[in-house]
């Protein structure tokens, strides 16, 4: 039997990647814990004090089929280049015709950059037959639509 997975972020601020990542995958902050309207609210009954609440967030997948993405504070730097990145599969897959796809990677990052949540657009593939868009988020990590 397969093994669900959860992909983990270290980050500087887990609130604010878990938004991006939200918005940019069409997920959702996950559900505060049952009887409890907030994060913060459980998170204090637990004794967790203010300045540490940021520690950690995560998204979920509405639909149940992704997986969950969970961020948690690092001090540490990010290395200058990701060894994993995301793909976000935006074009259809190759099924769809190349001047389409092209269409619907264009689309999805301006839809991603007027998010106002800090990415950028780093490169865009000459290739034809295999068009891609290099993003960074707001913490400077690449991903990638297709």
């Amino acid at each position: 039997m397969a093994l669900g997975i959860q992909i983990v972020y270290d980050c500087a601020d887990p609130d604010r990647l878990a938004r991006f990542y939200a918005a940019a995958l069409h997920y959702k902050l996950q559900d505060p814990p049952e009887g409890f309207a907030t994060w913060e609210e459980f998170l204090a009954s637990i004794g967790v004090p203010k300045e540490e609440m940021n520690d950690a967030s995560a998204i979920v997948d509405p639909d149940g089929k992704g997986p969950r993405i969970y961020f948690q504070r690092m001090d540490t730097p990010k290395p200058r280049k990701n060894r994993l990145h995301l793909d976000l599969n935006a074009s259809g897959g190759r099924k769809v015709p190349a001047e389409e796809r092209r269409r619907r990677i264009d689309a999805e990052t301006a839809r991603i950059l007027s998010l106002g949540l800090a990415a950028k657009k780093v490169t865009v593939s000459d290739d034809p037959n295999s068009y891609f868009v290099t993003m960074l988020d707001p913490e400077g990590n690449e991903f990638d639509l297709h």
